[in-house]
């Protein structure tokens, strides 16, 4: 992650026709019209989808309001042209690091949108600075619209009491590891502790049939796990998996008969997105660097 915070290798990744080979085995592409081409495919192909708008923090009224209005674009594709889909939002992108008011008021009107076409929001977590606001703004928001969910980070130390406090709202709950740089005050920091935290929040979420699981990972283990859970459950519940990111494994588990929703990016502000992917599989980069070089 440090090192891909670094100006040069930004630039590299980001100016470079390999650079953008790579990302684009991660990112639909730059439109909201890439994202529903993409979307359609992969209907096509038996999965679900949740639409991204990539992009995070930003600091004034306008970009938000840019970013409430994409959306919205998204969600009136995703009803005329019969998308099975919905769509990923981050609350700092409605202007949650500037003004809560205002992303409460821009995610509400995505609520209502979604709920006429007959589908749903889900939140996605950021890192621990906004970890509070977003599940209290879920909360309440929940409570109103009914169709929302939210991602719910293993890692972080405060989630299995944040999972007790939201099942009861119903929604869906999406479990994945978490992919933020945090501290070891505030995250699990060995992959074993994360793994096992993950276990113990999935039988929690997977015996709760009021809320709808959105089991995030791809880990072979943590799936099997939840195939042996899923035979104790008499509610629906999927697997969520990113675009791009073990597709044999996506291919298998809808042809053994799970829902699977990808998770599907898209936009241009694509660069954090593809920096948090190369640190969780850094054999990621070896496509990049051959790229460059040559194999």
């Amino acid at each position: 992650m440090a090192l891909t915070e670094a100006g040069p290798v930004e630039r590299t990744i980001t100016g470079t026709r390999p650079g953008r080979a790579l990302a684009g085995r991660f990112v639909a592409g730059d439109t909201l019209d890439d994202g529903v081409a993409a979307a359609h495919r992969l209907n096509e192909q038996g999965f679900l989808v949740s639409l991204d708008l990539l992009g995070e923090e930003c600091f004034d009224r306008a970009t938000a309001f840019a970013a409430r209005d994409e959306y919205l674009q998204g969600l009136d594709r995703i009803g005329e042209e019969s998308l099975r889909a919905n769509i990923s939002i981050k609350l700092t992108q409605l202007g949650l690091a500037f003004d809560d008011s205002l992303a409460i008021d821009l995610l509400d009107s995505l609520a209502e949108r979604a709920a006429a076409l007959e589908t749903t929001v889900t939140i996605d977590m950021e890192d621990s600075r906004y970890t509070e606001a977003t599940v209290g703004i879920y909360e309440k928001a929940q409570s109103r619209h009914g169709n929302l969910g939210l991602a719910l980070q293993a890692y972080l130390h405060r989630t299995a009491a944040d999972l007790r406090r939201l099942m009861p709202l119903g929604g869906h709950i999406r479990l994945c590891k978490g992919a933020y740089v945090e501290e070891p005050d505030v995250a699990l920091m060995s992959n074993a502790d994360i793994d096992n935290a993950f276990a113990r929040l999935l039988d929690d979420l997977m015996k709760f049939e009021a809320v709808r699981p959105a089991i995030a990972t791809h880990d072979g283990g943590l799936i099997s796990l939840t195939r042996e859970l899923a035979r104790k459950r008499t509610s629906s519940f999927e697997f969520q998996m990113l675009y791009g990111v073990r597709t044999t494994l996506q291919r298998e588990l809808a042809d053994a008969g799970y829902p699977v929703r990808v998770y599907l990016p898209f936009g241009s502000k694509w660069y954090p997105y593809l920096t948090r992917r190369l640190a969780e599989r850094p054999s990621n980069a070896w496509f990049f660097i051959r790229s460059v070089f040559g194999s």
